[in-house]
């Protein structure tokens, strides 16, 4: 009996005294969080089903606002990748904690001030410093001395530009090219205009990352592998007056 007494005392004590405390705290806790949603519930006309509604909306909107955002394609000008109807969600973390965007990247971008009151889609062809010029003696688009094998997403039968330019893109901007040249309005038709036809990075929304829709034509959207050789820019300044490589450059 003794043994018996001694073990139930040994239980007792191995837990501490305030541990029915600290549980009753937490439980209250609790009901008094579920008694706010309750009376929240209770003040909306639909109850529970409209409070639900409204938190999925708000998060939809945040997300929306500060993660990835939904556009539509309005025109031609990125086919035959992005099609005319085609919804896109943007990705606007993307550039938002040190990086950049990159020669390939399809971005979208406010155009205020430099191409239109409005947002538009456009690959990215050169990055600050890049030496942008068209064409070499096949036709092609160098960037930094390399020519760049577009092939894989330009639209079929354009060529990669019928304006010819030599431009060096200022620091903090970019130079931006539509996949249809031949339907696109892009940095190539506003080099007179204020900017020069360059696109502020700081103006960039976000990276197009995915089509959603419609659900047949759902893909993600990767970099462009055209221009994964062509070499950082060496310098600032004005435009070089040579051709792009077309022994070093990557051929189609």
């Amino acid at each position: 009996m003794d043994a018996e007494a001694q073990q139930t005392e040994r239980d007792r004590s191995s837990h501490p005294a305030g541990s029915e405390e600290i549980s009753d705290t937490e439980g209250t806790e609790g009901r008094s969080r579920f008694a706010l949603v309750a009376r929240a519930a209770d003040w909306l006309p639909g109850g529970r089903i409209s409070l639900t509604v409204l938190f999925c909306l708000v998060f939809l909107l945040l997300l929306s606002r500060f993660v990835i955002q939904p556009f539509q394609i309005p025109s031609g000008s990125m086919e035959p990748g992005l099609r005319i109807g085609d919804r896109v969600l943007v990705n606007k973390l993307a550039y938002r904690f040190g990086a950049e965007p990159r020669r390939g990247d399809v971005v979208v971008f406010d155009g205020t001030g430099y191409f239109g009151d409005a947002d538009y889609i456009k690959r990215v062809v050169g990055v600050g410093g890049d030496h942008v010029v068209c064409c070499d003696r096949q036709g092609r688009i160098g960037v930094n001395g390399r020519s760049v094998d577009e092939s894989t997403f330009l639209y079929p039968g354009d060529k990669p530009s019928e304006v010819s330019f030599d431009v060096v893109v200022p620091d903090g901007s970019l130079f931006v090219l539509g996949d249809h040249r031949g339907d696109s309005s892009d940095s190539r038709d506003h080099l007179g205009s204020p900017g020069g036809g360059m696109i502020p990075v700081d103006d960039v929304i976000g990276r197009a990352g995915w089509i959603a829709w419609p659900v047949g034509h759902w893909t993600s959207l990767e970099r462009a592998d055209g221009y994964a050789r062509v070499p950082a820019a060496t310098g600032r300044g004005a435009p070089r007056t040579s051709e792009p490589s077309t022994a070093d450059g990557v051929h189609g």
